[in-house]
């Protein structure tokens, strides 16, 4: 892409409308806080600061400060539901969505569940990602069809983000392999990011989730999905590449963003400092991974 097609990231004031949907907020988010950057929170109360070390009910008061500390720097939010249901803190992500939405309704939050399940089940899951939390989009496993996806659809204006190419080594087992030994034939996330694109789609709902660890694979899963956002975890604690990242992944048009990405770090930014000043340092660590992804922009 040449540097005309790129332009830097300048945040300016935009104001959040609630009927608004995801793809919308999402750039919204982009424009206002001049960033593609995601902040992961994956509460481990075992690498929590000082007193709250190993105290699981400060799950809500150590992710509270994350996003108070951050919420200005962020496209998203992204909590893991998992490091909550472990420690049996549902009650504490409640809460934390709550204060999400009081205190930075401009930023979507992005429940990573990566449910995947039959329809009956599925209807389960949606209700939960975005009645009892009430997510603006949800991750989810394409792996039982589309049929286990239309649930979560039925929420006009929600975003649902499909396992595509993740960024475990493991993912290659099958995300990697061809459907068929025709040659020719299309890897399996290569499928996937054909059926997001074209007749999944029915919305404009779907994103994909693709690992900032395989780049040559973000810009082919780009090249059959020119328009949907992509969710890329693995910059940071992964070592994912922030400049190979964007290349491959990030696109303007106009000046618009026509193709967002949304660059996911969660444990450098959470445990940037163990001490007192982790908020502090979380944000610092934020601010510097926001500007890396800035000046990729304009290095592409």
């Amino acid at each position: 892409m040449s540097k005309s097609s790129r332009r830097k990231l300048k945040p300016r004031i935009v104001f959040y409308n609630p009927r608004m949907n995801f793809i919308n907020i999402l750039r919204q988010a982009e424009r206002q806080n001049g960033s593609l950057l995601c902040v992961g929170l994956d509460p481990d109360p075992a690498r929590f600061p000082g007193q709250w070390r190993g105290d699981a009910s400060k799950i809500f008061e150590f992710c509270a400060a994350i996003v108070d500390a951050t919420a200005d720097l962020v496209i998203a939010f992204k909590p893991q539901i998992a490091y909550f249901a472990a420690h049996r803190a549902e009650d504490q992500l409640e809460r934390l969505m709550a204060h999400m939405r009081a205190v930075a309704p401009q930023v979507p939050v992005i429940l990573d569940a990566k449910r995947g399940d039959i329809g009956s089940t599925a209807e389960q899951y949606a209700i939960e990602a975005f009645e009892r939390y009430g997510a603006d989009a949800v991750t989810l496993s394409p792996f039982m069809g589309f049929d286990s996806l239309q649930p979560y659809l039925k929420y006009h204006g929600k975003g649902a983000f499909l396992l595509c190419r993740t960024s475990n080594p493991g993912g290659a087992d099958f995300q990697a392999q061809r459907l068929s030994s025709v040659a020719g034939s299309p890897l399996l996330y290569e499928h996937i990011a054909q059926l997001a694109q074209g007749p999944w789609n029915l919305n404009g709902q779907l994103g994909l989730v693709v690992g900032a660890t395989y780049p040559a694979e973000i810009e082919r899963v780009r090249e059959l999905a020119p328009t949907l956002p992509l969710l890329i975890p693995g910059v940071g604690a992964q070592g994912g590449d922030a400049l190979a990242t964007v290349k491959a992944g990030w696109r303007v048009h106009d000046g618009e963003t026509s193709a967002p990405i949304i660059v996911n770090s969660s444990r450098a930014i959470l445990y940037a400092s163990a001490g007192a000043d982790f908020a502090a340092k979380a944000r610092a660590e934020a601010e510097k991974t926001r500007a890396v992804l800035a000046a990729a922009c304009q290095a592409g």
